[in-house]
């Protein structure tokens, strides 16, 4: 799953614990920042297979650390204690449990995409995934409805002007139009090449994400 992970960062943003909507768009992407890091480093793996899937290319064969059952609620922790670390509303119970939840999201939502890819602690032991991604015409309008879903509940929660809702949905018109790219547009040549955009695409939507946050609260003060 790509852009329907952010449906958890609309859903989060209203939960009641307040952290900018950059740092949920973040929170869903950790276990993927990680994967990406980690690729660039030469730890885990992924092979680019023309037609490995109906929806994408990507032969994604070691990923124990960020992807593994075991790896990914560790990182989950990691990544709720960092944001901790600065933000007071991730210091208590319920906030440092939701951020690690949302981050944990990511491993949920992909069990329902990838291939059996997702081992439960090591590469040695049992992959799981229900592998939605060899069926495109589920998978992709399965990505949009969750991210829909997701946006909806945002501006539903909270009082935007008119001006302000029309912004939220221009952006998730803009991240349906990334998803129909990854989708439909050329795979990456390389691992290298696939991970270094990947990083970059993850952090200008992040931060896209938190100007969006800002110009709306502006609209609904003025």
């Amino acid at each position: 799953m790509f852009v329907g992970h952010y449906s958890v960062s609309f859903a989060a943003s209203r939960s009641g614990v307040y952290l900018p909507l950059w740092v949920w768009f973040l929170a869903v992407q950790w276990l993927d920042l990680v994967f990406m890091t980690l690729v660039l480093a030469g730890v885990e793996k992924v092979r680019v297979t023309e037609g490995f899937t109906e929806s994408n290319d990507l032969d994604l064969y070691f990923m124990p650390f960020s992807h593994g059952l075991v790896g990914s609620l560790v990182m989950s922790v990691i990544f709720a204690a960092i944001v901790a670390a600065v933000f007071p509303a991730a210091r208590k119970p319920l906030g440092f449990a939701l951020v690690a939840l949302a981050s944990f999201s990511h491993w949920l939502l992909d069990l329902l995409m990838h291939t059996p890819d997702l081992p439960i602690y090591d590469d040695d032991s049992t992959k799981v995934g229900l592998g939605l991604w060899d069926h495109a015409a589920i998978a992709l309008p399965l990505e949009l409805l969750v991210l829909v879903l997701g946006a909806w509940t945002y501006t539903r929660a909270a009082r935007f002007s008119d001006r302000g809702k029309a912004l939220v949905w221009g952006f998730v018109g803009l991240l349906a139009v990334f998803q129909l790219y990854a989708h439909f547009g050329p795979t990456s040549e390389s691992p290298t090449e696939f991970a270094i955009t990947a990083l970059v695409g993850y952090i200008v939507l992040a931060a896209i994400a938190g100007w969006v946050e800002r110009r709306t609260h502006r609209m609904y003060a003025g």
